[in-house]
């Protein structure tokens, strides 16, 4: 590419302006380092088609260029900008150099548009899938944080649920609760609902199946949490929990659990009547 150094120049003070996409040293370096390997890309494989693999060098930079916008906190715009905004320095060399050759020119502004036009499109769709990536993974590890296993006793374990409970979430929390029990040996598990607001259908196949994981692992599953409005839903919705031994309260459950694994709490009464 000929007039090189004059587009880049040109180029790199566009970006500069407000709301084109930034400025400083890693602005200038990425410029620099884009209109090498667009030169390169161009000489050796031409402008017809961006996905063979003499472009493979630039379509590498460019997906490199926008997971590290996501990462900094760009737009789509700001980061689509780096590209679109070359259009401006590369039409004027180009009416520079074809300044006598009308012909020549609208044929290569035609050329350098579309070309222009693929990369931007191809380092939005980068930008797009390194966001989406970034999201799926927050909202897998806000998953995990939202399903703790609590240990209340030697053999006995909580999973406090808050929020809906889907077929995703259904997913982490059975894993959760399976890794913990082989974790701990543990042979109870409550699973308490208090904090799910709505209990559905759907919700009460996720927690029997749930329970039946639990079960397959060597532990009892007990449910709690569960509200009078609750209970009249799995009723109305004929869901059959029978086989589950469900309580109101953790602390219900607990004591349930508690006994079947022999222990009881006792008051300690002389602590009590000294404590008068």
């Amino acid at each position: 590419m000929r007039r090189q150094n004059e587009v880049a120049a040109e180029w790199l003070d566009l970006q500069s302006a407000p709301g084109r996409g930034g400025s400083g040293p890693e602005t200038s370096r990425q410029s620099r380092e884009f209109m090498q390997l667009l030169a390169k890309s161009v000489n050796d494989a031409g402008i017809d088609d961006i996905h063979n693999a003499g472009w493979a060098p630039t379509r590498d930079f460019l997906a490199d260029f926008s997971a590290s916008r996501v990462r900094a906190g760009y737009s789509a715009t700001e980061t689509a900008t780096f590209i679109f905004s070359l259009k401006q320095p590369v039409f004027a060399a180009l009416r520079r150099e074809f300044e006598a050759d009308p012909q020549a020119l609208a044929d290569s502004v035609m050329s350098a548009s579309q070309l222009l036009d693929k990369l931007g499109l191809l380092t939005t769709e980068s930008f797009q899938k390194t966001r989406e990536e970034i999201i799926s993974r927050q909202q897998q590890e806000l998953l995990e944080l939202s399903t703790p296993v609590v240990r209340l006793w030697d053999n006995i374990l909580a999973l406090p649920l808050i929020g809906t409970l889907d077929s995703a979430r259904t997913q982490v929390v059975m894993q959760n609760l399976l890794d913990a029990i082989v974790q701990t040996r543990s042979d109870y598990a409550i699973i308490d609902i208090t904090g799910v607001p709505v209990v559905d259908t759907l919700v009460a196949q996720h927690l029997l199946k749930t329970v039946a994981a639990a079960r397959l692992m060597g532990a009892d599953c007990l449910i709690s949490g569960i509200r009078p409005q609750i209970a009249q839903t799995i009723i109305h919705l004929g869901v059959d929990l029978t086989a589950v031994t469900t309580k109101a309260t953790l602390a219900d459950a607990f004591a349930v659990a508690l006994r079947r694994s022999g222990h009881s709490l006792v008051k300690d009464e002389a602590r009590q009547a000294g404590g008068r």
